[in-house]
């Protein structure tokens, strides 16, 4: 690939993208069919049985109110570098730079684990035409097609991610539709799934380390800044529209899920087949059919998830590169399609090196790549946005601005306790994410906090060096 002659520009395409674009992105990266029929199943099961559907409006209502102040600060950060910008301005360049490599560690981890993830559907998949190859082949033959299509503009990938979402949002609702016209729900239509006692009651915390996931990818309204069009309105509904409509259609969808099995049975149910718990509503009501297209939308799904964070982590290389002199070749842009693809070329080298270092230790591409890996994203995004509501609270004390006390220091406050409380949930309950109970797996917490750590001292060490050459010169 020949970097130098496309490398000339330096900035991303302005004005490429709309509002539904960065939905899209959002949403693609929560993954709809995936989120639904593989991360609900173990909530029901292993969490607060019934009660995940409110789950889902406990964790979109704190980030509701996590959106307020993020919206409120985004008129004033129009960068690619998402909440590392927001950190950045409200908290200095140390912290700043402590949240940048977390953030770039949460979408290097998720991507590792969604593409062992996906090689095992594609697998399963192949293997009823006897094509039969390594896991890591098809992990590798996707990262290429990935790394292809993030050369593009950025609207193609925006409009590919549309479709996708548009069909897996599709089969799921006739699922859901097909469940409440039959009458076949066990114990007749109810509001079971939402009330308090269900919600709340035991499991609760194990439920929400399932259901936060689903907003991994919502950083994506701030990342598309530079690309918006007109984003001081962009991106401000694009984040109320994402997060309401991931909550709405998951707390939707499970609560479907649990009128057909019966809140009383909704539990044993999943206990007992994880793998077919929606495709066994699927055979019965809908036919062979359903569950054959929801096998492949799984893979679209799971196709437009890795596309997404692929773009999401281009631009944070894209970003490091205009910060930082040494990485300076990471911000150039390609000439044509303005999309930043020498950071996508290393992203793709360091992904690829990961998967093939995870099959020479032979890890099991589910068991160990795609748990192991989901759960150090989950909780690397946590933190990090926990600190943009804090450089939130502390932006707006130190600026002038026109927003209410509501808005500045009450919901930044509420959503960074909230997040914490989230941070701590999670690491309370790796083992029963990841299924095991390696003390790597519950070292977690604190990677992620040594990666802070270490991105702190590296900013702190850039900066005794400039004042040095400073010095000098």
């Amino acid at each position: 690939m020949d970097v130098s002659a496309n490398s000339s520009n330096t900035s991303l395409k302005a004005n490429a993208i709309g509002m539904l674009h960065i939905v899209f992105f959002v949403v693609a990266a929560a993954a709809p069919m995936t989120a639904v029929v593989g991360a609900t199943p173990p909530a029901f099961a292993f969490g607060s049985g019934a009660g995940v559907p409110g789950a889902f409006v406990v964790a979109g209502a704190l980030y509701l109110v996590f959106s307020r102040p993020f919206t409120a600060m985004s008129l004033y950060v129009s960068s690619a570098g998402g909440f590392y910008e927001y950190i950045l301005k409200g908290l200095g360049g140390v912290v700043g730079c402590a949240g940048a490599v977390v953030s770039m560690l949460a979408y290097f981890a998720v991507q590792l684990g969604i593409y062992a993830l996906f090689s095992v559907f594609m697998a399963a998949t192949m293997a009823r035409f006897d094509i039969t190859l390594p896991w890591w082949c098809w992990s590798l033959l996707v990262l290429a097609l990935v790394t292809l299509l993030g050369r593009y503009k950025i609207e193609v990938s925006g409009l590919l991610l549309g479709v996708c979402m548009v069909a897996e949002i599709a089969m799921l609702m006739l699922l859901n539709i097909a469940i409440i016209a039959s009458g076949s729900a066990s114990e007749g239509l109810s509001v079971a799934g939402f009330r308090p006692s269900e919600v709340f009651g035991h499991g609760f915390g194990v439920s929400m380390v399932f259901v936060l996931g689903a907003y991994v990818g919502f950083e994506a309204t701030a990342i598309f800044a530079e690309e918006a069009r007109n984003p001081r309105r962009t991106i401000p509904r694009a984040t109320y529209v994402a997060v309401l409509l991931i909550t709405v259609f998951y707390a939707f969808s499970s609560w479907a899920i649990v009128q057909f099995y019966g809140p009383s049975q909704v539990q044993q149910r999943a206990l007992a087949n994880l793998d077919g718990f929606y495709m066994s509503a699927a055979e019965q009501l809908l036919g062979p059919w359903a569950v054959t297209l929801m096998s492949v939308l799984l893979l679209v799904s799971l196709f437009a998830c890795l596309l997404s964070f692929h773009n999401t982590l281009n631009r944070y290389f894209y970003v490091v590169g205009k910060k930082l002199p040494a990485w300076r070749m990471l911000s150039h842009t390609h000439a044509r399609t303005g999309s930043p693809h020498v950071a996508g070329l290393l992203q793709a080298i360091l992904v690829g090196f990961m998967l093939v270092l995870f099959a020479l230790t032979q890890a099991d591409p589910y068991r160990i790549v795609f748990s192991w890996m989901s759960a150090l994203a989950v909780l690397s995004i946590i933190a990090v946005q926990a600190l943009v509501m804090m450089a939130a609270m502390r932006f707006f004390k130190r600026n002038a601005h026109h927003h209410s006390q509501l808005t500045t220091r009450v919901l930044p406050m509420v959503a960074m306790v909230g997040l914490m409380a989230a941070f701590v949930l999670v690491s309370a309950n790796l083992g029963l994410l990841t299924g095991s109970d390696s003390l790597a797996v519950h070292a977690l917490p604190l990677l992620v906090i040594s990666m802070g750590v270490l991105g702190a001292i590296s900013a702190l060490a850039y900066r005794r060096y400039r004042l040095r050459q400073t010095a000098i010169e």
